[in-house]
């Protein structure tokens, strides 16, 4: 694929070319015997699920995220539609959740007819703000979905007290925190429910792939029934009944073998993945140190009781202007540096499907100056140019700042 990245300072705006993107922003990492285990899924005839490897996939996550029952699923998003049927959310309910996620944290609300209640996150780790969540509580909240941006695990001390006050339940989108831990407990184990990713853009990956943690017990039997198009098949296939027939509303979302057995591979390595994409985190903090305490931009600083999974690495710039200086930067040295999320608040959807509780600065600041730097598990070399440019860029900015000052 040709990706336009804009041209040199030299030559614009005069002349503009087209050239690959030489670092992209992330790269799908094959430990190398996931093919194998594809083949083998063949051989056997064992595509169609569940079989040998959703189970094996299914126990792993659950070795994971303390021995909770895991339901593998095609999707983050289908976890997340899922706790929403499984909470019985209806229309008139409210669901607190940041307004700085991606989507279908909101739509799996909106699909039951509730309505997404938009507070503000925390201006360090990005994560919901509690107190921003206790101030939104209404006689209508049936819910908190919290997300844990970045890998990083929010605040669940504080908004686990909040939601056992009220009588709420609280459910985990840890779609970017596999292997994270707050207080030396895994992410996904603290909310009543909690959702997972492998999208390729994840730590662990199977293209596509997500999975439901069930750590309330009283919902692993309805939640079987939801993801087998809303039969009792689960219990028909461990010889519980001798037929299974429609039970509930549900819909398919089971994940076929290939898929499974390409995703077992990646979780049995996901101890190796993570250590690796640390090592990397780390390195980008120790080399961005200097530039960051001369004020051109600041660093994550996890909380000290969260062990993240160095899912991504960003910089926050004092402004929208100048990140997109630095953006562009990067591009004339071939990478691919990338914003997030579009705050849900200020979206089309959003404003039509949910309201906004208090103002915002934090959720804004994040769009707007938020940049993510390349990282994934074998980014080697690279990650010595992508280093080296922003350094580049940080020795031109200052020179423009001398100026300036001068001029003033």
């Amino acid at each position: 694929m040709r990706v336009f990245l804009g041209a040199p300072r030299h030559l614009r705006p005069a002349e503009t070319f087209w050239r690959p993107c030489l670092i992209p922003f992330c790269r799908q990492y094959l430990v190398g015997t996931e093919e194998n285990e594809i083949a083998n899924a063949l051989k056997n005839r064992s595509i169609a699920a569940p079989g040998p490897y959703s189970e094996l996939c299914e126990a792993l996550i659950s070795d994971q995220v303390g021995k909770a029952p895991a339901l593998l699923v095609p999707s983050c998003t289908a976890a997340l539609e899922m706790a929403a049927i499984l909470l019985n959310l209806q229309p008139g309910d409210e669901v607190i959740m940041p307004s700085f996620t991606f989507s279908t944290t909101a739509t799996s609300v909106v699909l039951r007819g509730a309505r997404p209640v938009f507070v503000d996150v925390d201006p360090n780790t990005f994560n919901l703000d509690p107190e921003a969540v206790a101030r939104a509580i209404g006689p209508n909240t049936r819910a908190i979905f919290v997300v844990h941006y970045a890998g990083v695990p929010a605040d669940m001390e504080s908004l686990l007290l909040i939601a056992r006050e009220h009588g709420i339940k609280l459910v985990e989108d840890a779609a970017q925190a596999y292997g994270s831990y707050y207080n030396g407990q895994p992410a996904g184990s603290h909310g009543h429910l909690s959702c997972f990713s492998f999208h390729g853009t994840k730590n662990i990956s199977s293209g596509e792939g997500g999975a439901l943690v069930i750590n309330d017990s009283d919902l692993l039997e309805r939640a079987e029934i939801i993801r087998e198009k809303g039969t009792d098949r689960a219990k028909f296939l461990t010889g519980q009944t001798a037929f299974y027939t429609w039970q509930d509303i549900g819909s398919s979302m089971v994940v076929n073998e290939m898929t499974a057995a390409f995703l077992s591979v990646q979780l049995r390595a996901a101890a190796h993945i993570t250590e690796r994409r640390l090592e990397q985190w780390h390195r980008y903090k120790a080399a961005l140190a200097e530039p960051a305490a001369q004020g051109h931009f600041s660093l994550p600083d996890p909380p000290r009781n969260c062990k993240h999974n160095a899912h991504c690495f960003f910089v926050v710039l004092p402004s929208r202007e100048i990140r997109a200086d630095l953006m562009q930067h990067l591009r004339d040295f071939g990478i691919s540096a990338v914003s997030h999320y579009v705050p849900l608040h200020s979206s089309p959807a959003g404003q039509r499907f949910g309201r906004q509780v208090g103002p915002m600065p934090n959720t804004q600041r994040a769009a707007d100056c938020l940049l993510r730097l390349p990282l994934w598990h074998d980014l080697g070399s690279d990650q010595e140019v992508v280093i080296e440019a922003i350094s580049d860029w940080c020795s031109k900015e200052g020179s423009r700042n001398a100026y300036a000052q001068i001029g003033q």
